[in-house]
């Protein structure tokens, strides 16, 4: 595969397993967030890619998040420039046209946490720890965080979070709805993994479509989106995966996907 500024990339079968190298706390920065953007638009032509699973180096950290030395002497036009960056790569890791899985081994914070928001699915060791502490140094979340915290945990939790500045640890992540598994310590990874593998077992045409159709909840109505689940559940007919997935059933083999 091709190199990305700060992003170790590996594809596993039908998995690319991005591991984000920023030493030594694993910050985000104008490359690594180009780089992000860059490599989500290049898995998404990737028709043999199915899932993504990203990951922190070392053991102790997913990410810090930003690093404030780019907003210490208090320039606008840096400010500017980031907030488009991390807005531009991580609503590009929202709108991955797979699944995508953050493995949460250690901090997250910040942007680091706001990048494990913007993945479908979270999956946090049990020593990690997770925050949002913008506000605490005279910002704010400008990555995603204010609009999807209160999605996954409430009003409630995020405002406790955000406004209070609020660390929670992988049980009341769990507890609270902000991750769906825990691990034992040098695990997530593992667990992230497997969880990608049920994930090739899927159409990926279906789980395009349902992932927008999800995520489509957040903005419309119900009565809205339903019209548009009868309607992409004809479009699918028009796939070789539908006609695959089927014939595979009632020949009781496994299905081969063409994610076309």
């Amino acid at each position: 595969m091709q190199t990305y500024a700060h992003l170790n990339v590996e594809k596993r079968g039908h998995t690319a397993v991005v591991t984000i190298d920023t030493p030594p706390a694993n910050t985000w920065n104008r490359e690594s967030l180009a780089a992000l953007k860059r490599l989500v638009a290049d898995l998404n032509a990737d028709r043999d890619i199915y899932a993504l699973v990203i990951t922190g180096q070392g053991e102790k950290f997913f990410s810090a998040g930003a690093d404030l030395n780019l907003f210490a002497d208090g320039d606008k036009k840096v400010a500017a420039e980031m907030t488009m960056l991390f807005g531009e790569a991580f609503e590009a890791l929202s709108g991955f046209r797979g699944v995508s899985i953050a493995a949460v081994n250690g901090f997250a914070m910040g942007g680091g946490l706001e990048c494990a928001l913007a993945c479908d699915i979270r999956i946090a060791e049990e020593q990690a720890q997770m925050a949002l502490p913008e506000a605490s140094v005279g910002l704010l979340p400008c990555a995603g965080g204010t609009q999807n915290l209160p999605w996954l945990v409430g009003e409630g939790w995020a405002k406790r979070m955000i406004l209070c500045g609020e660390r929670v640890d992988a049980a009341t992540a769990l507890r609270i709805g902000l991750v769906e598994e825990v691990t034992p310590k040098g695990r997530a990874l593992e667990a992230a993994l497997k969880l990608a593998e049920k994930v090739g077992r899927q159409s990926p045409s279906s789980v395009a479509v349902c992932k927008q159709l999800v995520q489509r909840a957040r903005l419309q109505p119900p009565a809205h989106n339903l019209i548009h689940e009868r309607e992409l559940f004809i479009k699918l007919f028009d796939t070789q995966d539908q006609q695959e997935g089927t014939r595979a059933f009632l020949e009781k083999r496994p299905a081969v996907w063409k994610n076309a």
